[in-house]
């Protein structure tokens, strides 16, 4: 009894417990941070480990020393008469108090949590926290001829965005009308059977509204931006295009030459579209993903009227489209107007059903094209999964580590520490079918092609063989999750991810299952798919050079 006497006498079990206080703190403070992932996954183990072992040199600390006036002084050296243990005890049940007192808070106020955001290095300035539940606020329709419509309201201004996906694109072409996808994405633009060539965008500016479109593999997709006094009238003129649009002969003729002036200005006259081009017509040699989006140029002179009707009844169709509404709407209203305007037009046998599959690459090809130009091109792509495959966001991650800004890996070493590329990136198609993953370079004019290949080839096979560091993960999901809400802060953003989840991932909801999705993704999924997707035998290679005599000169 003596020794547990001396025990309270020298503070011991107020130690103990101030310590206790103090560790429980500590490690809830470690494991809130961890939640956010803004810390390395073995800090909350090491966090224990510390303060598990020191739980014992506190306690040796309190029964071996006393603190007095003349500072730290052994216990046993201490006259027991002396009021210095009694008041070090008070000061303990101060500090107790305090402790207990914070850990309340910390139980009950969680929100002080963000107070200390400026400890946590790499977190994006304005990311909000991570949802994986849509807005209730949105809303979907789908009327009795298959048009679904979604709807997400936004009232801090009066304006609106509307984005009509259509499912058509040089993936529905084959050999004879490839570009007719393309060519529609003008022809909506002239006239109607109720408006002359030119009088739908006269109609749209007076509203004070504006359009544009474009066209991809899969898709084409009609983009308005108005006020919200206008929505009736767009609801109009977008309705009377998709139902009354006049293939007239002239028309069609004048904007065949538009269209065929168009390719050669933006593919014959670009050396990066025009090696591009090339590559991906090497790339497939069965999936129509080989057809270039503007089409062959003799197929561009061969369309028949018959085509264009075909094409147009077939693909614009309202069950083969998804409207997407954003902005100063409610629901109800543009339901309403989507019956009126454009439920009368029914809908029409499903399109046919690209069925073809790419066979595996079983080796590497290249093709070379000559065309004047000053520097070097070299493309290397490489077959890799549809937008729905989860491993479409894995490859957005490890391009962001591979080319995203001066401090990736392939700028720094090729750019910057070798010389041998003057600029490098990468990009991923998304689309319905397996696409590519795409690294394009510029080189300087002297340089060594295949030599600089070869590096390239060497720093994707470092990734696969040697992995990612978890800091350059990181940092690619700051990267990929700022950009997404930088999205979700305008009506134009929310209107073209909504509509490209729901017509590419069969559901608008999965975009909000995106910031998790992308905390999930490690560095060892990111090293297995360079593994699996950046070899050679995966690989179609495209060197754009200047001719030799030009070359020579």
């Amino acid at each position: 009894m003596a020794w547990f006497a001396e025990m309270r006498r020298r503070n011991v079990f107020k130690v103990a417990l101030l310590y206790a206080v103090f560790s429980w703190l500590v490690v809830w403070f470690v494991e809130a941070i961890q939640a956010e992932a803004v810390l390395p996954i073995w800090t909350e183990a090491f966090t224990f480990f510390v303060l598990t072992v020191g739980f014992p040199v506190a306690l040796w600390f309190a029964w071996t020393y006393e603190i007095t006036p003349a500072g730290l002084r052994k216990a046993v050296e201490v006259d027991q008469t002396q009021s210095i243990v009694y008041k070090t005890g008070q000061k303990l049940n101060a500090a107790v108090a305090v402790l207990v007192v914070l850990g309340v808070l910390a139980v009950f106020g969680q929100r002080l949590l963000p107070k200390f955001e400026f400890l946590v290095p790499g977190v994006p300035e304005g990311v909000p926290p991570v949802s994986t539940e849509a807005p209730a606020e949105i809303r979907s329709h789908t009327l009795s001829n298959g048009l679904k419509i979604i709807v997400w309201p936004d009232h801090d201004i009066p304006n609106v965005a509307m984005y009509d996906f259509v499912r058509a694109g040089s993936r529905n072409e084959y050999p004879g009308i490839t570009g007719l996808s393309h060519f529609f994405e003008h022809m909506m633009f002239l006239g109607t059977s109720n408006l002359e060539p030119g009088e739908f965008d006269k109609t749209m500016e007076a509203a004070g509204g504006a359009n544009n479109a474009y066209t991809s593999p899969d898709v084409t997709v009609y983009m308005d931006w108005f006020p919200r006094s206008a929505l009736e009238t767009i609801f109009e003129l977008e309705a009377d295009r998709f139902q009354n649009l006049e293939t007239y002969a002239d028309t069609v003729e004048s904007e065949r030459d538009v269209v065929y002036s168009e390719r050669r200005m933006r593919v014959d006259n670009d050396n990066f579209r025009k090696l591009h081009e090339q590559v991906q017509a090497t790339a497939f040699v069965a999936h129509p993903y080989q057809f270039p989006v503007p089409g062959w140029p003799s197929d561009i002179e061969a369309w028949t009227e018959e085509d264009l009707r075909d094409f147009y009844q077939t693909y614009y169709a309202p069950n083969n489209r998804t409207l997407v509404v954003t902005g100063d709407v409610t629901p109800q209203e543009v339901f309403g107007l989507a019956e009126k305007y454009f439920g009368p037009t029914p809908a029409q046998d499903p399109p046919p059903r690209v069925r073809t599959v790419e066979p595996a690459q079983s080796g590497a090809r290249r093709v070379i094209v000559e065309s004047p130009a000053q520097a070097p091109l070299l493309h290397m792509a490489f077959h890799s999964a549809s937008a729905r495959d989860p491993k479409t966001l894995h490859m957005n991650l490890l391009l962001n580590i591979l080319t995203m800004g001066e401090s990736s890996r392939l700028h720094r070493q090729l750019v910057e520490n070798e010389g041998i590329a003057l600029s490098v990136g990468a990009w991923v198609d998304e689309g319905f079918d397996p696409g590519l993953t795409y690294f394009y370079l510029t080189l300087p004019p002297d340089a060594d092609v295949e030599h600089t290949e070869q590096r390239v080839l060497q720093e994707l096979r470092r990734v696969a063989d040697e992995g990612v560091t978890e800091e350059e993960v990181a940092k690619a999901r700051n990267i990929i999750l700022a950009d997404f809400w930088r999205e979700m802060a305008t009506i134009n953003g929310k209107a073209g991810a909504l509509g490209k989840f729901e017509v590419f991932h069969g559901n608008y909801e999965w975009l909000f299952n995106l910031p998790t999705a992308v905390e999930a993704i490690t560095a060892k999924d990111l090293q297995r798919l360079a593994g699996e997707v950046l070899h050679e035998d995966n690989m179609t290679v495209g060197i754009l050079v200047a001719p030799d005599d030009e070359q020579s000169e």
